[in-house]
């Protein structure tokens, strides 16, 4: 329906004539709009049959092409790149991309899931293995900048069944309650133990010149040295015994001395 305005006595009013003009040409559009659609033209049907052989000639070509650009496209998206990492004495071939962290592809792409992810961010030490000799967090350092150094985890420390000195320590001085972090602790001992042997001062030798030996490293020396590798079960009486074990010295009786002493009165 089309409305006018009667501005004489301020209303809309329906206007009959143009709303039946309206129906009517739209009426008449849509015949001829049927009758266009139920003829064909010579022209058109050659026009029809040509594309359709066109597109029949083209769509093999066209769809080898797709494939092609769709492959080379998922390979490049994927950007990883072919690395051989030296883990525990064997040569590991693998597919990474540039920010997989030497951790994540020891767990996830190598199922050495010894080394464990606690804070992921360098702070608590549980990923601690050991380069070239030397302990690294391997949740901060990228497995492809890993090429050409002798990787160790701890599964790599033991010699068959037998166990590493450190690890036999460890279960001898009770140093660890949940385990969560041992795998950490130990290559970390392990490294203390080699950076004592070639002289490296910590933060607390007293004597830089004069760094200490095996067989005098004080307790206050181990536990600097490991001050990077937290213990949330506080085993670090059984850590530090370990260590000492292992340097050559005796490390301290497990049991606890009870100190016990007569309650005197304080005079008013």
């Amino acid at each position: 329906m089309i409305w006018i305005v009667d501005y004489a006595n301020d209303e809309l009013c329906p206007d009959i004539s143009r709303t039946t003009a309206f129906f009517n040409l739209k009426g008449q559009i849509m015949q001829n709009y049927e009758k266009a659609r139920g003829k064909t033209s010579r022209r058109s049907f050659l026009g029809q049959a040509l594309t359709a052989a066109g597109t029949a000639i083209a769509a093999p070509t066209l769809v080898n092409q797709a494939t092609a650009a769709k492959d080379t496209t998922q390979g490049s998206s994927k950007g990883e790149m072919s690395i051989i990492l030296n883990i525990n004495g064997e040569q590991r071939n693998l597919d990474l991309e540039p920010r997989v962290t030497l951790l994540d592809a020891l767990r996830d792409r190598l199922r050495l899931v010894g080394s464990k992810k606690g804070c992921d961010h360098g702070q608590c030490g549980a990923c601690t293995v050991l380069i070239d000799g030397q302990r690294v967090y391997s949740c901060l350092a990228l497995a492809v900048m890993q090429e050409g150094k002798a990787i160790v985890t701890i599964e790599g420390l033991a010699k068959g069944d037998t166990l590493h000195p450190v690890q036999e320590a460890f279960i001898e001085n009770d140093g660890f309650q949940c385990g969560y972090c041992t795998p950490g602790q130990i290559c970390a001992s392990v490294a203390l133990l080699d950076e004592v042997k070639r002289g490296c001062a910590s933060v607390v030798t007293p004597d830089l010149t004069r760094p200490p030996q095996l067989a005098e490293l004080s307790e206050a020396e181990i536990k600097e040295r490991l001050s990077g590798n937290l213990c949330r079960c506080s085993a670090y009486n059984g850590i530090v015994a370990a260590v000492q074990q292992v340097a050559g010295q005796k490390p301290p009786s497990p049991v606890a001395d009870v100190m016990v002493s007569e309650f005197k009165e304080t005079p008013a």
